[in-house]
């Protein structure tokens, strides 16, 4: 009998103990996605999906339309306005290599850049990419600097490629721009960890 009460003891413990971390996990989750759903874009634009990413304190807004399997993005990610910042899709793996991605940047001449370039090998040009060198439409490419929050944002709608709604996707930030190229980012640390899998769909 002793032995069953503790048993019973025991299970409603842990029972207790697991409901508290889901409640847990639930309220930081809403927060987090409260958070991110409430960010307001200079150009009043809305978007209905968003997701903060885990590496980099970045942040990704997004459309999904299904009729036609396009997404509309908008990039947020921490700049001190002298750097870069990209996001891109890998449809054929998980990595750098292959991705085709958007990246934005202060020009030399203070104005703002934001182009579709393929990330073609481990040190890729980053020059922009004509129509024909995509392997899927994008357009709408724009970027503006928001010096109140500190952060660059990159916007662009891309045509996702094949039938399907979930891709692997690849963001980064660099620190510096040489001759109006984007140079390498860090090697190290959240840099190398910036990839992951989204499903726009949800």
């Amino acid at each position: 009998m002793a032995a069953s009460a503790h048993r019973s003891t025991s299970t409603s413990m842990a029972l207790s103990l697991f409901l508290l971390a889901t409640i847990a996990f639930s309220s930081v989750t809403a927060q987090s996605s409260s958070s991110c759903a409430s960010h307001t874009f200079s150009s009043s634009q809305l978007y209905g999906s968003c997701a903060t990413l885990p590496h980099l304190g970045t942040t990704l807004h997004y459309n999904y339309t299904a009729a036609g399997n396009t997404v509309s993005v908008a990039f947020r990610a921490p700049s001190k306005g002298a750097g870069w910042v990209a996001w891109g899709l890998n449809p054929n793996g998980t990595g750098m290599v292959g991705t085709q991605a958007v990246v934005a940047f202060q020009h030399s001449n203070g104005s703002l850049v934001a182009y579709p370039t393929v990330l073609d090998s481990y040190a890729p040009s980053m020059a922009p990419a004509d129509a024909a060198e995509l392997g899927f439409p994008v357009s709408d490419v724009a970027a503006e600097y928001a010096k109140k929050g500190g952060e660059m944002v990159v916007y662009a709608t891309v045509a996702l490629p094949g039938k399907g709604s979930k891709f692997n996707h690849v963001w980064q930030q660099g620190s510096s721009v040489v001759n109006d190229v984007p140079a390498a980012h860090p090697t190290t640390g959240d840099n190398i960890l910036s990839t992951g899998a989204i499903d726009f769909s949800k």
